[in-house]
């Protein structure tokens, strides 16, 4: 039996039906089945193209994206997910559009969303913005299509909000979960999320809170370490709790980042402003005070520059479990004496993590893949053996 067909035959056991014709916001607003359910489909769809086989399950058909912070990575996987899928993808410019004239959004999505299946958001840059934001775009096209403006109801993919980054955070565990064999050998492994230095103030919080959000549910002892005053939101805090104590695993908090990344089997430096800082930085961009926004990036950078021993090094590496722990990193990273003077990583460390580093990358466009497959096809055990026992070359040899 191929990999795809078990893969097909794991999701028949899977209770999912929700997750048909519904969007993906959260990863903590999925059950343990529907999580489950990404990761198989994301396997499913990696094994049907290594062999060359096509997984256009759309004939024609839009994916809409819509930008509203820089993005490499994301941008990229989303439109080679919506490729690989059958979908031609258009990026919604709103520095082009009638938004800048007045135009709603409610308007503004049910425009774009004529012959469109699917829209993917990045909105991660002011708190309490983001994710309402996704969530009226998600409601004005529900609506177009209950009053019968759309002949379909897009799916919304978060592409990044200020509370999770699921796209990010569900390719980063499928990456661990692959370098260990299966998701059963996760429980127990420490995983150390830290703040670490960088340069610059401002990045979002997203991947902190989607890592911790997501890693405690696979029974693992995930430790969040920062400097005082640099937390993350309480509600994902209680969020990982809970997670914690259902799987048996454990979330505890340190300002040391060596006591976090002693014994860890996996590692996660990554700068992030503080949940009191952004939510400052929003209410000054609400008013428009471009002076109080100057003001604050000075103070945060001063900080920042208090804590450049939050570093990955060499010698916080050989802390970890055998001195071997995993380095993850979203990308890209503030690298020392590289893209930066003194940063997040040292050069050495991550120069010896590259290779996985571009793995973990790699998942991501199969993960945006299976978000929007389990959404758009009723049967998707089904549609996977179709795929495979069609056979359609990808390219033709």
């Amino acid at each position: 039996m191929s990999k795809t067909k078990e893969f097909a035959k794991h999701l028949k056991e899977l209770n999912i039906e929700n997750m048909f014709e519904n969007d993906f916001f959260l990863t903590w607003d999925k059950t343990d089945d529907e999580i489950e359910a990404v990761f198989t489909v994301a396997q499913a769809l990696r094994d049907l193209r290594e062999r060359n086989i096509s997984t256009r399950i759309f004939d024609s058909g839009l994916a809409v994206s819509n930008f509203r912070d820089n993005s490499t990575r994301t941008r990229f996987s989303f439109a080679s997910a919506c490729n690989m899928l059958g979908l031609e993808v258009q990026d919604l410019d709103e520095s082009k559009s009638q938004i800048a004239h007045g135009e709603t959004v409610r308007e503004t999505a049910n425009m774009i969303s004529f012959m469109a299946d699917v829209i993917g958001i990045r909105d991660d840059m002011y708190i309490g913005k983001g994710h309402a934001y996704q969530k009226t775009v998600s409601d004005a096209v529900k609506e177009g299509y209950e009053d019968g403006v759309l002949e379909q109801k897009p799916t919304l993919v978060n592409l990044q909000c200020d509370i999770d980054h699921p796209t990010q955070c569900m390719s980063d565990i499928l990456h661990v979960i692959n370098e260990f064999g299966s998701v059963e050998n996760l429980k127990g492994k420490k995983v150390a999320m830290t703040w670490a230095y960088s340069p610059s103030y401002g990045k979002p919080l997203s991947v902190p809170q989607g890592v911790v959000g997501l890693f405690t549910r696979f029974g693992m002892d995930v430790v969040l370490a920062h400097p005082k005053g640099y937390d993350i939101m309480p509600d994902v805090e209680e969020v990982a709790k809970k997670n914690a104590e259902k799987t048996g695993g454990s979330f505890t908090k340190t300002n040391d980042m060596k006591e976090a990344f002693k014994d860890a089997d996996i590692v996660y430096p990554k700068s992030w402003a503080s949940f009191s800082a952004m939510q400052e930085r929003t209410e000054l961009y609400a008013k428009g005070d471009m002076d109080g926004i100057d003001v604050l990036e000075k103070k945060l950078l001063k900080e920042n520059a208090q804590h450049k021993d939050w570093e990955c090094t060499e010698d916080m590496m050989s802390l970890t479990k055998g001195g071997k722990a995993l380095y993850l990193h979203c990308l890209p990273a503030d690298i020392s004496k590289v893209s930066c003077k003194e940063g997040e990583v040292s050069d050495t460390v991550f120069d010896r993590y590259r290779k996985p580093l571009y793995k973990q990358a790699s998942y991501k466009p199969y993960i945006i893949a299976a978000m929007i497959f389990l959404a758009k096809v009723k049967d998707p055990a089904k549609a996977l053996e179709k795929l495979e026992e069609e056979a359609n070359r990808r390219k033709k040899n």
